[in-house]
């Protein structure tokens, strides 16, 4: 891990965008562990007498149609956003840095197979053929997660597939072949690790995607389930409720904004702190 006096900290440091979107995170990744501490009420729990309250000092974000506690239920809600994120991302770069890896090394028919799955995957917006997958397999949270991590795989294993492309030529490459080198320990020790900067970039950004993704489905009722606080399917059951009660659906809407921008910022100033770390090494 880089030292705090580094040139990718300086660099990181040197970016006020950066920092305000690793600050959403920490906040983000800080309420959905300690939400059993932070909520004040039982994200389920119901009391008709008091549904519908703006944000006051019994409710600081007010409550539901089912007098439910909107803050407690956000909180909450980030664990699901957030794991859901975490593992769709975890599966699509697993998949995809090994059929980049196997496609970039073998080449010929296999790269073209792969690759031209990958081009058809591509061909359809994210959101519609994470829609065809769960009408498929069925809704969900769990099949929304296998949906997403799909939808994201063709990303990561263009982008390790190039990699593999520019860097298998590459004399340390070929000194591991000559030295008896398996496919399989030139692939894992001389090629994959070359490859991590992009892909750590991409996961970050990608980690955005797959939480809008994951909200639109549970908006649509593909998703998460009611009574279940996932931002997505709390957008979705406040809809009737826009002029009535904002507060219902502003809250939820501004916590996929909050994590979509934080991402969003930290992956770019993470993207260019560490490509001007590579730049001073060359």
């Amino acid at each position: 891990m880089p030292s705090v006096s580094s040139p990718f900290w300086q660099s990181m440091r040197r970016q006020p965008l950066a920092l305000t979107g690793g600050g959403l995170l920490a906040l983000l990744a800080l309420a959905a562990l300690l939400a059993p501490l932070l909520a004040p009420a039982d994200p389920l729990a119901q009391d008709l007498q008091r549904r519908l309250q703006p944000p006051s000092a019994a409710h600081w974000l007010g409550t539901d149609e089912f007098g439910r506690d909107i803050l407690s239920r956000l909180l909450y809600g980030a664990r699901i956003s957030l794991r859901l994120g975490l593992l769709a991302i975890a599966a699509a770069l697993g998949a995809g840095i090994l059929l980049g890896l196997w496609a970039g090394y073998r080449g010929g028919w296999t790269d073209s197979l792969i690759m031209r799955l990958m081009d058809l995957m591509l061909a359809f917006p994210s959101i519609l053929l994470a829609i065809a997958i769960v009408a498929v397999i069925g809704p969900g949270i769990d099949n929304v997660m296998i949906a997403v991590s799909i939808v994201l795989i063709p990303q990561f294993a263009r982008l390790v597939r190039g990699a593999v492309l520019s860097i298998r030529e590459l004399n340390y490459v070929e000194a591991a072949r000559a030295l008896g080198a398996s496919d399989r320990q030139i692939l894992l020790r001389a090629i994959l690790p070359n490859c991590l900067v992009p892909l750590v970039v991409q996961a970050t950004l990608s980690l955005a995607t797959a939480i809008l993704d994951a909200a639109g489905l549970s908006f649509l009722g593909l998703g998460a389930q009611p009574p279940a606080p996932e931002w997505g399917a709390m957008l979705s059951g406040s809809r009737d409720l826009l002029l009535r009660a904002p507060w219902v659906m502003a809250f939820p809407g501004l916590a996929i904004f909050a994590a979509a921008l934080g991402l969003n910022l930290f992956g770019d100033g993470l993207r260019d702190a560490l490509d001007s770390r590579a730049k001073r090494r060359r």
